[in-house]
């Protein structure tokens, strides 16, 4: 199981309707809030979503 941290760029399956597909970890735990690196929309998904969403992690938090 990958640990998805706060901060994390993630490169997800479909891309946003702004022409994104990154995405910036904002929070963590049942529900994912991620926010569109694009237009600075911010989502809340459910983890389960999240996961089967997630092609690959581009950055790492420090």
């Amino acid at each position: 199981m990958v640990k998805y941290l706060l901060g994390d760029i993630v490169k997800m399956k479909k891309q946003h309707p702004c022409g994104s597909d990154q995405w910036e970890v904002m929070r963590t735990g049942m529900d994912f809030r991620i926010k569109c690196l694009g237009c600075g929309r911010q989502v809340m998904l459910p983890r389960r979503k999240f996961e089967k969403s997630v092609r690959e992690i581009v950055g790492r938090a420090d």
